[in-house]
């Protein structure tokens, strides 16, 4: 081998002097270990390496629920719950157990049959657009309950769009156990937005055997003169005296989810479930607040400028008027309601109230008339009212007779023990009286 040219002699035995420098600088620490193939990730066509994770990244690591498994796969649940002593602005917590069965009907144009409050599904999503359509996924969908010992919020949260099938069966599963649905313009965007959803995962929405009331329509009337805009945030500030902290504007929400998405740094999702969840809870005092508005006007007039011009409206509000014992305001509702004018269903059942309730107020020249016309016209309540006029005759005029051509008319259409019972009374009174005028001495 020859000989290397004096520089580059140097310039090695300098190298090697570098190299044993740093050899002994770093002779005590221990070499770091490789990363794990799982932090190992592609970027820009080359790999390079993850940081660890911090603590409480993930959903499931800093909110209090758990991640639910179904035929569907999974999906993320939690629950939050808001004591019966605690109130939200205004309103009681506690009192919304007490409110009454028929209280929805008020203002749910005779739509909304009667349950009790605790099957009652107070109902929000949080969406990944405001525009609706197929491409929008409901990400986050909460369902309230009124329960004894307060209000609770279900929420079901898509981790992932690959979770929305398993998360539309648990909401489909969870309503099970109610009777009615609740929403504030739901009707317009919420329930269109989840049939939707159904439909494009082939599954049947939950939605059809509910009842559902929209809050909105009935908030609008009260306030939409008072008020600059009917929002939620809005009427909670203004009515309930609720004042948000830093809470998220509803448009930014998407974007927030989109950036979950993209990142999984689960903890910025803090917001939006807040936000839902004081929705509903909003929601829920909102309903229990709105009819007692129009419970406190209770003379047409004063419903009429409320906004209020239409039969089936003042029906619902006469309904609950009884329910809370305020008999007379709630009959002169009714009559006010047949005035304006009904469908011919409710107007027949309306009429059937109000001839029942002016008997049990003892006034049966304003009762008679009413049975009257109904029993003069098919209706479902034809044989009902005759059996009525049959017992007015009977037990009041103590005309057998025009008593018993009731019986035989109601009998016509429809066949009852308590008719069947009333004919053989009435038949074996007159042959009584018959054979009484004919044997009695002259």
């Amino acid at each position: 081998m020859p000989d290397l040219h004096p520089d580059l002699q140097q310039q090695l035995e300098s190298l090697r002097r570098r190299v044993a420098r740093i050899d002994r600088k770093y002779a005590s620490t221990a070499p770091s270990p490789p990363p794990r193939p799982v932090d190992l990730v592609r970027r820009s066509g080359a790999f390079e390496f993850r940081k660890e994770k911090p603590e409480r990244y993930f959903v499931h690591e800093w909110a209090s629920g758990e991640v639910v498994e179904n035929e569907h796969g999974s999906h993320f649940q939690m629950e939050r719950h808001y004591e019966a002593h605690r109130r939200h602005g205004s309103a009681d917590i506690g009192a919304l157990a007490e409110l009454p069965a028929v209280l929805l009907d008020a203002i749910g144009a005779g739509e909304i049959p009667p349950s009790t409050p605790d099957r009652w599904a107070f109902l929000d999503t949080e969406t990944t657009g405001l525009a609706g359509g197929s491409g929008t996924y409901a990400f986050l969908i909460g369902v309230g309950r009124i329960c004894s010992d307060g209000f609770r919020v279900r929420q079901f949260f898509m981790r992932e769009y690959s979770e929305e099938k398993s998360l539309l069966a648990g909401l489909t599963a969870h309503l099970a156990e109610f009777e009615t649905l609740v929403t504030y313009n739901g009707k317009t965007y919420d329930q269109p937005l989840l049939e939707t959803r159904y439909c494009m995962n082939r599954d049947k929405p939950p939605f059809a055997r509910l009842p559902h009331f929209d809050l909105l329509h009935g908030a609008r009337r009260l306030w939409k003169l008072r008020f600059e805009n009917c929002r939620l945030v809005h009427l909670e500030r203004q009515i309930l005296g609720v004042e948000r902290e830093g809470d998220l504007p509803g448009e930014m929400i998407p974007y927030v989810y989109f950036d979950y998405l993209r990142t999984k740094e689960a903890q910025r999702l803090v917001p939006i479930f807040h936000h839902n969840a004081i929705d509903i809870l909003t929601l829920a005092c909102l309903t229990g607040i709105v009819p007692s508005v129009f419970r406190s006007a209770n003379d047409c007039a004063s419903l009429e400028r409320l906004g209020l011009r239409r039969g089936d409206e003042m029906v619902g509000i006469a309904r609950w008027l009884l329910a809370a014992g305020q008999t007379e305001q709630g009959l002169t509702l009714l009559k006010r309601a047949i005035d304006l004018g009904l469908r011919d269903d409710l107007l027949f059942r309306t009429m059937w109230d109000v001839a029942l309730l002016e008997k049990k107020l003892l006034r049966p020249h304003a009762a008679l008339p009413v049975f009257t016309d109904l029993a003069a016209c098919h209706n479902p309540f034809r044989a009902k009212a005759l059996e009525e006029l049959a017992k007015h005759y009977e037990r009041t005029d103590r005309n057998h007779a025009l008593s018993l051509g009731f019986v035989l008319q109601a009998l016509q259409f429809a066949s009852t023990d308590s008719l069947l019972r009333r004919r053989a009374r009435l038949e074996k009174r007159l042959s009584k009286n018959l054979s009484a005028r004919l044997f009695k001495p002259i």
